[in-house]
């Protein structure tokens, strides 16, 4: 898997624009990664992060600048329990916006829920596993007559 990072990215992109003789990129339109958060009860505000800001830190700037107005019903006690979903999975706190490979400029939409504490990997497969049974439609007892 390639990793880019966005220093590398706004270099290669700047380069790319000087030989097509288009001049510089103004970082804040175009480093920068838009996020729009829904959460459980379908409200939404959309914040601006830098590719290096990792989940954590998002979870931080948004507790700390909760929108009273929109969200007041949805407050939570600490930026801890908040927790982004992307894709379906939840984002451990280090993994930066960058390393998701989100294009730059563009929003991005994300779930943010209150949760103590991420599930386990594959904790349905290792459910499934343990009770004997299979993810798949069939299995080695399965018998056709």
């Amino acid at each position: 898997m390639l990793l880019i990072t966005a220093e590398w990215w706004l270099a290669r992109c700047q380069r790319a624009l000087r030989l097509a003789g288009c001049g510089e990129m103004r970082p804040a339109e175009h480093i920068n990664i838009n996020l729009r958060l829904i959460l459980v009860s379908g409200k939404t505000k959309e914040f601006v992060f830098s590719p290096v800001d990792s989940a954590g830190d998002i979870a931080i700037h948004v507790y700390d600048n909760w929108p009273e107005a929109d969200w007041s019903s949805e407050c939570v006690s600490r930026a801890e329990i908040l927790r982004l979903i992307y894709q379906g999975r939840f984002l451990h706190s280090s993994v930066t916006l960058g390393a998701l490979g989100l294009q730059l400029g563009r929003t991005t939409v994300m779930h943010l829920v209150p949760r103590e504490h991420l599930p386990e990997p594959n904790s349905h497969d290792q459910r499934q596993k343990s009770k004997g049974g299979s993810s798949s439609c069939c299995s080695a007892s399965c018998c056709i007559l």
